[in-house]
């Protein structure tokens, strides 16, 4: 016998769900959608996958760590230190970051030294290393923005850590003045 089509189709009665009770100390797992949050008209809903040749050139970008460790000495950080002063001097502060911090005064210049160099503790702390290898970068960029802003020369630097070479780091404490300690206001300073 066929099936007449013009019929609604009965239903079958749902089954009732039957709550089971809770083991004491056991998790339960509960599926709840997360609410979606509202989107402005103007952006797509889903963000775009970018071209394969985007993302090839971001993971060439992207990809320092892995490069065999040639040719890297610290030169780079006078050469930093030039750029660092060059765009200083330029005051593009729409396009330089250098300069756009800078601009900002000595205060954010050394905050955000400070920034970095916790970003680059923890990062040490947890046992990161490609990313306290990243984190100790901005650290030293940073640290060349505020020799920049100070007026601080790099061979200034490096005359002195050839001055404390040979010298015990204990020995070379004992040794600064002790205005130092008083200027400080503290006693942490051997």
């Amino acid at each position: 016998m066929a099936k007449d089509l013009t019929k609604p189709a009965k239903k079958k009665p749902a089954k009732a769900r039957v709550a089971l009770p809770l083991a004491a100390g056991v998790p339960v797992k509960t599926k709840k959608k997360a609410a979606a949050l509202p989107v402005p008209k103007n952006v797509p809903a889903k963000a775009k996958k970018p071209p394969k040749a985007v993302r090839k050139a971001e993971s060439r970008h992207l990809r320092p760590l892995e490069l065999a460790m040639q040719g890297g000495d610290a030169t780079v950080l006078d050469r930093l230190w030039q750029t660092v002063d060059d765009r200083r001097a330029a005051g593009d502060v729409a396009h330089s970051h250098s300069a756009r911090l800078m601009a900002r005064g000595t205060a954010k210049v050394a905050q955000k030294l400070g920034e970095e160099a916790v970003e680059c503790v923890i990062e040490a702390v947890q046992g990161h290393r490609a990313e306290t290898i990243l984190e100790s970068a901005d650290l030293l960029y940073h640290l060349l923005v505020v020799w920049v802003d100070a007026g601080i020369r790099p061979e200034e630097v490096w005359a002195e850590l050839r001055r404390r070479e040979g010298i015990s780091g204990i020995a070379e404490k004992a040794a600064r003045p002790k205005g130092i300690v008083r200027a400080a206001r503290t006693t942490k300073l051997p």
